[in-house]
């Protein structure tokens, strides 16, 4: 199966890339469904704790694209936030409950039970447990099992998406406009590239969690779709948005977990080193329910300002005697137990960590990038939605409303069977050098990368910061690049690749950008 054709190609099989894919398939179209990861459970989706948004009571619309429209800085897409707004909560109740069977916890009268997470105005949240993510990535890879002209394909990672400009053998073809038709990708396992040509190619590859020391992400979150479009010649934007959680669970190892929002939400309390609570300093209106970016910049401050590494999420002093916190975070209960923290009598120590991406490639509203034949869904694409700060739970939301939008457009994509045949197979170099396969020169180079986005291109930034950032980044780029060129490709490879250029593309827009909006927050 070197070469391969399919209607629709779908890379990525997190909520976004299931949901397109599904979606998708009603038309009858062969999809297409790549991960590079052996479990396709393994995204950004099945580590969401918190919830996804829907209406509760008391609740409406109006009031939903104002809370998203505010946490967004005001400079949230305002079509994007209305699409949102009024599709999105039916779709969780229509898609995620009543067609894939996600269970999302109910009080005993049979009711949904709702939760509250920051900058929300009222509880409007659906959860399972602190696993919401799971529960919902589980149901969907399921769903996805049993719909039989979707074809799903482990171990396989993406390498660049084809296009009529560039790997095709016919000159004519850059007097017309560019097309997106389908994507290399390399067999983890055999080592031999793929030439997946398809009519419609969705990127939903997820965000860039990877190129930061401090993150809630899994590893696969490299920037893969990002750096990937942008080298093929589609659009980005927002770049310099990158959200970071305030609770991740600290440790000497730096080795943590997302420690949910909903612990705030049922009235956890943020401590610093000393003891004291601190949000009311700075932010007297909703202290530890105060916007993710408000309140990780607290964090940070207080971590300076008392010299210590981490601060304390304090639930066990604060929970109601109505609240039993071993059954409402079960997940996050046995997760600090393996640490020898019990959250039921103790504090949780946490530290900030790179959470979510609000940029990446930018989107119309059925996930139509600037190059024709692709679109981008979930968190490597940007429809504006989240503005310059992304509003708790509505990532999930965003992936599922886009997700479908995005599998209905490709199912309409006109056929582009004329540009197929002279499309190249990957060329693969002439001379490949073995010498240089050395792993540790990769988990070098990350180390850089992590450490570099994180002190110049974190939390707080300075004018000096972004451009030393850029500097060494550049340098790191141009070594990666010829590193890349002349070995044999790996996955790993691919992951440097594209991590090392989404950093330059963040960085780069972090210093053109001098005004301080949301997450990107630049010191005089």
């Amino acid at each position: 199966m070197l070469r391969k054709k399919t209607e629709i190609l779908v890379i990525g099989s997190g909520i976004s890339g299931c949901t397109a894919a599904i979606t998708a398939s009603k038309s009858g179209k062969s999809v297409l469904l790549l991960t590079k990861t052996a479990d396709p459970m393994e995204s950004n989706t099945k580590y969401a704790q918190g919830g996804i948004v829907a209406l509760g009571k008391n609740d409406s619309r109006e009031l939903l694209y104002s809370d998203i429209m505010n946490a967004g800085c005001s400079i949230s897409n305002p079509e994007a936030v209305r699409i949102v707004s009024e599709e999105g909560p039916d779709l969780v109740h229509d898609f995620l409950i009543g067609e894939a069977g996600v269970s999302f916890l109910k009080n005993k009268d049979g009711s949904y039970k709702y939760t509250k997470e920051a900058a929300h105005s009222t509880k409007r949240i659906l959860h399972y447990y602190d696993m919401t993510g799971f529960e919902i990535q589980q149901k969907l890879i399921e769903k996805v099992k049993t719909i039989k002209n979707i074809t799903l394909m482990e171990e396989f990672t993406a390498i660049d998406f084809i296009t009529s400009h560039h790997n095709s053998k016919n000159p004519l073809l850059k007097y017309k406009n560019n097309q997106c038709l389908g994507a290399y990708a390399l067999d983890n396992r055999s080592g031999e590239v793929h030439t997946i040509l398809a009519d419609a190619t969705i990127a939903a590859t997820g965000g860039i969690g990877k190129l930061y020391q401090y993150t809630t992400n899994p590893d696969c979150a490299t920037g893969d779709g990002i750096a990937m479009a942008y080298r093929a010649g589609a659009d980005v934007a927002n770049m310099e948005y990158v959200q970071f959680h305030p609770t991740m669970f600290y440790n000497e190892e730096r080795i943590g977990f997302l420690i949910s929002e909903a612990v705030r939400g049922e009235g956890g309390r943020l401590l610093n080193s000393d003891g004291e609570e601190f949000m009311s300093r700075y932010s007297p209106a909703w202290k530890d329910l105060a916007p993710r970016d408000e309140v990780a910049r607290a964090i940070y401050n207080e971590m300076t300002r008392t010299g210590s590494s981490h601060v304390y999420l304090d639930i066990a002093s604060y929970a109601g005697d109505s609240l039993n916190i071993h059954e409402r975070f079960p997940g996050i209960y046995e997760e600090c137990k393996k640490s020898k923290i019990d959250i039921e009598k103790e504090p949780i120590p946490v530290v900030p960590g790179e959470h979510y991406f609000c940029g990446g490639v930018l989107i119309d509203n059925f996930g139509n990038t600037s190059l024709p034949g692709l679109h981008a869904v979930g968190e490597a694409a940007c429809s504006g939605l989240h503005g310059a700060n992304r509003l708790a739970s509505v990532s999930l939301l965003e992936g599922l409303v886009y997700g479908t939008r995005a599998g209905i457009a490709s199912s309409k994509t006109d056929k582009k069977e004329e540009y197929f045949p002279d499309i190249l197979n990957w060329i693969y170099p002439n001379n490949i050098s073995t010498t240089n396969n050395d792993p540790l020169l990769i988990l070098q180079d990350w180390n850089n990368l992590n450490t570099t986005m994180w002190n110049y291109v974190g939390i707080i930034r300075t004018e000096t910061r972004l451009t030393r950032a850029e500097s060494d980044l550049r340098n790191i780029y141009s070594r990666i690049t010829d590193y890349y060129r002349n070995t044999n490709l790996t996955k790993d490879k691919i992951e440097l690749r594209n991590g090392v250029l989404a950093a330059n593309l963040i960085a780069q827009a972090a210093r053109r950008n001098t005004q301080s909006t949301g997450c990107h927050y630049i010191k005089e």
